[in-house]
């Protein structure tokens, strides 16, 4: 390696200068992506769902019909559940369309295109389904593909990878963060198709950022071969890396149960037993969403710090060891849920919300160390040219873990806080004790070559 392209490699925070444009695309895709997720069920409830809107919607009795029927309220649950499904299943067609036919960059080039027209085409209640559409196709060939390329940035056995990937989430916190406060406030104060319209910029910054960085030529080159993308056939090992990684999605999606609560009975049990009400005004529950957001992103940032540090006097552990240890820290959030359960209980009074500080601390120091490492293990792992459809199946473990939740919270009303917590902590300790196993019994199948 030259001088001047070890300096390259390592202009943006030590690492490639390709992790800086694709962290930027990807901050502008999710503030597109949060924007639409945050207002679509207010928007549907509020307006497009009313009398006098409706009617006007192309193909609305056909998706009505094919969801299963429904009105107001429960028409979009529906409505939201199908947007929040597609988001996690569409990768794979998109994955496996960029790995075999287009190509990761105009997979991701063609999706945010795709994205941008969706969210102008919200701006109509005519084109709503159309809208959906167009956002779901973009999503699938810019999800996992967008993020399969960070992973091309380093070689096999860089060690980087794993912090790269840290520093890539943090972009899509702050994106959580700041959405809300552009696209909601639009959306509820001006006009919902403002917050959207909104979204749709964000969309175009973020393909023009990628376009940049293309033109740069900072992002990971491809070779394609007849209008194919040329990859090496699969040998013995990669068949095993790959059932492997296919296997660990189940597990992990054990492991995300106390998280992905957060949207779901955290809210309606947080109601009830945090103290809420300061100076006679009742603070909105859904505060604490934000509060989770700014905690995890200052936490991949201690993170990505930390691990710096030890890596420099110890031998730093591999991805599966620190998904491992990331579990058992998640695992101690509802833990916290249940003693502030059993504490309500024996007292008949809401607990502060210095309980609630405990429960996010713990939670985004968990799955800062979760999530992007699992994301860095599927990229590395994954044979040469199929690591945009293993990164895709990555992210099944979020479908499989919200269906398992909506079961889970159903449960909130019918048994003791206490144990509803605890059953929460068991299912992610098994979880963890699953990894742990695997590491020990098959951990040299996804060692690095």
């Amino acid at each position: 390696m030259t001088e001047s392209i070890a300096r390259r490699d390592t202009v943006f925070l030590g690492h490639p200068s390709g992790l800086g444009w694709l962290s930027g695309t990807e901050f502008w895709e999710r503030f597109s992506y949060y924007g639409m997720a945050n207002m679509l069920t207010l928007y549907l409830v509020h307006q497009l769902l009313l009398p006098g809107h409706i009617e006007h919607v192309g193909g609305m009795d056909l998706f009505r019909r094919l969801l299963g029927g429904g009105e107001g309220q429960a028409l979009a649950a529906h409505i939201s559940g199908f947007y929040q499904t597609g988001v996690y299943l569409t990768p794979l067609l998109g994955g496996f369309l960029a790995d075999r036919y287009l190509g990761k960059s105009a997979a991701v080039i063609t999706g945010a295109l795709m994205m941008a027209v969706g969210h102008f085409l919200m701006a109509f209640d005519v084109s709503f389904v159309l809208a959906l559409l167009f956002l779901l196709c973009g999503i699938g060939l810019f999800k996992g593909n967008i993020a399969a390329q960070v992973g091309d940035l380093y070689a096999e056995g860089d060690k980087r990878r794993a912090d790269g990937f840290q520093i890539y989430y943090i972009g899509i916190q702050l994106a959580g963060i700041i959405t809300p406060f552009v696209c909601g406030t639009l959306g509820e104060t001006v006009g919902w198709h403002w917050g959207f319209g909104a979204a749709g910029v964000g969309m175009v910054i973020g393909g023009a950022t990628y376009l940049v960085g293309k033109a740069r030529g900072a992002l990971p080159a491809e070779k394609m071969r007849g209008g194919h993308v040329a990859r090496p056939p699969l040998t013995a090992r990669d068949k095993t890396a790959m059932g492997m990684l296919a296997l660990l999605v189940p597990i992990l999606a054990l492991s995300l149960v106390g998280n992905q609560e957060l949207f779901n009975a955290y809210l309606v049990w947080s109601e009830k037993n945090f103290q809420l009400v300061f100076f006679g005004k009742t603070m909105p529950v859904t505060w604490l969403l934000s509060l989770d957001t700014v905690f995890s992103a200052v936490l991949i940032t201690v993170s990505v710090l930390f691990w710096r540090w030890y890596a420099r006097h110890w031998r730093e552990p591999d991805e599966v060891g620190k998904m491992c240890i990331a579990i058992g820290i998640c695992a101690t959030a509802p833990l916290t849920l249940a003693l502030a359960s059993a504490t309500v209980a024996r007292t008949g009074q809401p607990v502060s919300l210095t309980w609630a500080l405990a429960f996010h601390l713990l939670n985004d120091l968990g799955f800062s160390n979760l999530l992007p490492v699992g994301l860095a293990l599927y990229s590395r792992a994954a044979p040469k040219g199929w690591d945009g459809v293993m990164i895709a199946i990555y992210y099944l473990q979020f479908a499989t873990a919200n269906a398992m939740v909506g079961y889970l919270a159903g449960l909130l009303g019918t048994m003791p806080g206490f144990d509803f917590w605890m059953l929460h902590v068991g299912i992610m300790l098994v979880s963890g004790v699953l990894l742990l196993l695997i590491r020990k019994a098959a951990g040299k199948a996804l060692a690095p070559g």
